[in-house]
C-alpha cells in the first residue's frame, strides 16, 4: 500500500468525509480503559482526531509520509511514519509494547492490510482484557433520486480499475477476515451498517471521486475517468437538487 494514496492525499483532506462523533462515543463506551489507542492506516488523521476526544493518547501511523505531512495536529496524537521495512518487533515497540492498547482502529484502509502480518500485531499489542479493535469502511453513496444513476454509471466505469483487495469493502466487508471476538458491533461475516449524513458542497463531493484509487489508477494508465464531461455531467444533476 506504501505510495498508493501519495498522490491524492490532497484530495483525501478536502474530500473524505469525517465519521460521525457517535461512533467514536460508542467506541470509547467499549474500552474500560482510555490510556492508549492505535489508528492504523491514519492517512490525514481523520479517524485519529475524533478518537483522541475520549483517550489520552492517540498514535496514528501510516506508511504513506505525503499523508502523514497533512495530518492534522492535536496534543494527544502522535503520527509516526511506519515504512514497509519496519520489523514487527520494531512497530510493537514504537506503540507502546504488548499488552498496552485499549483500542485499535483502521478506517477505510485494512482491506489493503496484509491481515495475518497485521491481526498479529494486533493481538500482541491489545490491552488484555478488555481490548477492542475495530475497523470500517465507506461503502455507497445515496444522494437523490435524481442523481444517484448518474453516480451509478460512472462508478460503473470506474470498476475495471478497482484493485482486487477492494473487492471487501464492495461486498461491504462481509467476506473480510475477522478473528475476533464480537463486542456486540458486528461480527466476521456480519459487519454493523451504519449511516453517514453529511451536507457538503459540490466540489467537495468531487474532491471525495477524486480521492477514489481505480480514479488515480486510471490517470496512471492514461484514462481520465472524471474528465470535464463527465463532470460536467454530475455538476448539472447535482445543481437541479437546489
Amino acid at each position: 500500500m506504501a505510495g498508493k494514496f501519495d498522490k491524492q492525499a490532497d484530495f483525501y483532506v478536502n474530500g473524505r468525509p469525517t465519521y460521525p462523533t457517535e461512533w467514536y462515543s460508542m467506541l470509547a463506551a467499549l474500552t474500560p480503559h482510555h490510556s492508549l489507542a492505535w489508528d492504523v492506516g491514519t492517512g490525514n488523521g481523520q479517524a485519529a482526531i475524533g478518537i483522541a476526544e475520549h483517550y489520552e493518547q492517540v498514535v496514528g501511523t501510516d506508511v504513506s509520509e505525503a499523508q502523514l505531512k497533512l495530518a492534522m495536529p492535536h496534543p494527544r496524537i502522535r503520527y509516526l511514519h511506519t515504512p514497509l521495512s519496519i520489523t514487527d518487533d520494531e512497530l510493537v515497540a514504537l506503540i507502546g509494547g504488548e499488552n498496552s492498547v485499549d483500542l485499535v482502529t483502521v478506517a477505510t484502509a485494512v482491506h489493503w492490510f496484509e491481515l495475518p502480518k497485521f491481526y498479529s500485531l494486533v493481538t500482541r499489542l491489545l490491552r488484555k482484557p478488555g481490548g477492542v479493535i475495530a475497523v470500517w469502511a465507506y461503502r455507497g453513496i445515496v444522494v437523490s433520486p435524481i442523481f444517484d444513476p448518474i453516480l451509478k454509471r460512472f462508478y460503473d466505469i470506474t470498476l475495471p480499475y478497482w484493485d482486487p483487495k477492494v473487492k471487501s469493502v464492495v461486498d461491504d466487508y462481509k467476506t473480510l477476515p475477522f478473528p475476533f471476538e464480537s463486542v456486540g458491533i458486528g461480527c466476521e461475516g456480519k459487519p454493523q451498517q451504519l449511516d453517514i449524513h453529511k451536507r457538503v458542497n459540490f466540489e467537495k463531493f468531487l474532491n471525495m471521486l477524486r480521492s477514489w484509487s481505480p480514479v488515480n489508477t486510471a490517470k496512471d494508465q492514461g484514462v481520465d475517468l472524471l474528465s470535464e464531461s463527465v463532470v460536467k455531467e454530475l455538476e448539472s444533476a447535482w445543481e437541479d437538487l437546489n
